[in-house]
């Protein structure tokens, strides 16, 4: 109802604007007053037109407020202060409008998203910062797909890069396993409950010492690995098929992770198919045809195909000492390089495809992964109109590096449409990490965070965090549940553990470093996920003894005068809890627009700390009077609603009782 009614006043301050001052606004901002006393809407364009129409703020308000007449749903409009214009909304019919808006209020969004996300380097398990990264990611796929936009959810698979060379590196010097050994030790492993994930983890760090153990074998150390890496690049030999056979059972550990959170992919693009389908290849036509990349003669980038920057036209006859590689002298093609075709292909605009097979099957659809050939039959993906890349803040230079070569190629809509999705890393509080078993020094101790570091070993494997975080949990809801079945015990202990780690994740905003810690997060006060979801427990305890739904508490307020129940005294913090209920719809844009899923968590959090003091405040089963008793049942159900559908979005269930 909110965005409807502030639309609608947009519309009208636009017709009044163009009518009465032959004014066009290119933006015109409506704010959210600071206090419910000052109205549902604030307006701050009479201080914009002061300089345009030579008058005081104040006196332009005036003269708006006295060409806009009524709109419907508006009480009244009022001027305040050196100039502000106060909107009021009739507030009983704000409020049958609200009970009666059961599906979400949003214009159907077309076009086609693909939203990358997780991208873990496939050598060893998930750690506590890839669930930031693929948290966030598939909170924003839930928002694009509520908004009514087609999403495909990718997961770039780096199978060829160092991090998998130093695996195979690992197995083949330091293990001295062949093929058919690493076969049988994932299969023995996979019968006995051993996780490959894990034990690479742990060869991961051992191989990260055994390069620097010794500073005479360094050399030859780190040659065996560009040999390794140079391998699987190549193809067609056992190294390779070491890198193959590895990376993919890492993965799969990897997707049964992310789905212990709800979280699934629709495809998995692969470095390998990139380098074997000769991605680049088409990239590089394009690129030299259009003149983004030139071949330098001079300089420290002598022998390179470098892209030409933004203003540098004249770079084939001015030494450009800053243009970025992308073709080093020895031929070989950077990181941006690949990216590039990749993101050609990701718009469509690239002249070539991957293979396609399955790969993952999830309850309702199959997950696929990148081949040189596969199926003649699959999904179709690619030819996106907008990308949105969740990769860390570390990875800026490159991802701009990206939309600079979509600029060049003249894909200007595209490069516009394309958006790194970034974020800070995620640490340990040093409580949190001595209650993982670290030993951490005094210095530490003192620290507000701890860094995680994969080679040193030293971080927190996600499903350890999930199976404590669970752990916690179930200890909790067995004691204060004991009448419930063991699965419906479990089941609500994951469903409490789950939503205190996804709505951890996703109450910081992007650019903000996290510092995880188990109590912070389980806590059922304060801005926390169980503290959100026993908004909803309480709710529905509401209804099973009024003996009530949701739906007809909701349906009985057409009948009803709202009007006594919303103003004045109490009643003033009771619609407040409407208002905020009706925002929903209008977090949803503010979340895609900004690309930021913690204003929607706020709001989450704001409004089931609405509800906790309406709770505290009323009464609702032993209310006396029947009309108002029904319009409190009615207040209940529009926030169990509104919370449940904001909890959904987050990718949180709210369970029955906790």
């Amino acid at each position: 109802m909110y965005l409807k009614e502030q639309k609608k006043l947009e519309a009208r301050l636009r017709a009044v604007l163009s009518e009465n001052f032959a004014v066009e606004l290119n933006t015109l901002a409506i704010e959210q007053p600071p206090e419910i006393k000052f109205g549902e809407y604030a307006l701050p364009l009479a201080f914009e037109l002061a300089r345009r129409l030579k008058k005081a703020p104040r006196k332009i308000a005036e003269e708006i407020v006295a060409a806009l007449g009524p709109v419907e749903s508006f009480a009244a409009f009022e001027v305040a202060g050196a100039g502000y214009i106060n909107a009021r909304l009739d507030r009983a019919a704000a409020a049958k409008a609200i009970a009666a808006t059961a599906e979400i209020e949003t214009a159907s969004q077309p076009g086609h998203s693909i939203v990358e996300h997780t991208s873990i380097n496939p050598n060893k398990a998930a750690h506590i910062g890839h669930l930031r990264n693929a948290i966030l990611g598939d909170t924003f796929v839930r928002l694009l797909r509520a908004s009514g936009q087609r999403v495909d959810v990718q997961n770039y698979i780096d199978n060829t890069g160092v991090q998998v060379a130093d695996i195979v590196v690992g197995l083949e010097r330091l293990e001295k396993k062949s093929l058919p050994q690493i076969e049988a030790l994932i299969a023995i492993g996979e019968a006995q409950g051993e996780r490959i994930d894990y034990y690479c983890w742990d060869l991961y760090a051992r191989v990260s010492q055994w390069y620097d153990a010794d500073a005479s074998h360094k050399p030859h150390r780190i040659q065996d690995r560009l040999d390794t890496l140079h391998a699987i690049e190549r193809g067609g030999n056992e190294t390779a098929a070491i890198a193959e056979l590895i990376s993919n059972a890492v993965l799969r550990c990897h997707l049964k992770t992310m789905l212990r959170l709800g979280i699934e992919y629709d495809f998995l693009p692969r470095e390998s198919e990139i380098l074997h389908l000769h991605f680049w290849d088409l990239a590089f036509e394009q690129m030299k045809s259009k003149g983004v990349l030139y071949h330098e003669t001079q300089g420290k980038n002598r022998g390179c195909w470098v892209m030409r920057r933004p203003g540098t036209e004249a770079a084939q006859n001015a030494l450009d000492e800053d243009a970025k590689v992308i073709v080093r002298s020895n031929g070989t093609v950077t990181y941006v390089g690949k990216d590039i075709a990749y993101h050609l292909w990701k718009f469509g605009l690239l002249g070539g495809d991957f293979g396609y097979n399955p790969f993952f099957q999830y309850s309702n659809h199959e997950c696929w992964i990148s081949t040189q050939s596969g199926l003649p039959a699959h999904p179709a993906f690619g030819h996106a109109t907008a990308i949105y890349n969740v990769i860390d803040s570390r990875q800026s230079d490159p991802q701009s590096n990206v939309i600079e070569a979509l600029r060049g190629l003249g894909y200007t809509d595209q490069a516009d449409h394309y958006t790194h999705f970034s974020y800070e890393m995620v640490a340990l509080t040093p409580r949190c990490a001595l209650e993982l078993g670290y030993e951490i020094s005094d210095e530490d101790r003192a620290r507000p965070y701890i860094e995680v570091s994969g080679r040193k070993g030293f971080g927190v494997k996600a499903d350890d965090l999930i199976d404590k975080l669970i752990a916690a949990t179930q200890s909790e809801v067995d004691q204060r549940h004991p009448e419930l079945s063991h699965d419906e015990r479990a089941a609500t202990a994951k469903a409490i553990a789950v939503g205190a780690l996804r709505y951890f994740m996703l109450k910081y905003t992007r650019n903000s470093v996290i510092a995880f810690d188990f109590k912070d997060a389980l806590s059922f006060e304060g801005e926390t996920g169980p503290y959100i979801q026993y908004a909803v427990v309480r709710t529905r305890s509401i209804f099973r003894k009024a003996g009530a739904t949701p739906e007809e508490s909701l349906a009985a307020v057409a009948d009803l005068d709202p009007a006594p129940y919303l103003t004045g005294g109490d009643n003033d913090a009771i619609w407040q809890l409407w208002l905020r209920a009706s925002k929903t719809s209008l977090l949803l844009e503010q979340c895609i627009a900004t690309a930021e899923p913690a204003y929607l968590a706020k709001h989450a959090f704001q409004l089931a700390q609405d509800f906790s003091n309406f709770y505290r405040k009323h009464h609702i089963l032993t209310e006396s009077d029947p009309a108002r008793r029904t319009f409190l049942l009615a207040t209940a159900a529009v926030a169990q609603r509104e919370l449940i559908r904001s909890l959904d979005w987050l990718g949180i269930s709210a369970p029955e009782i906790m």
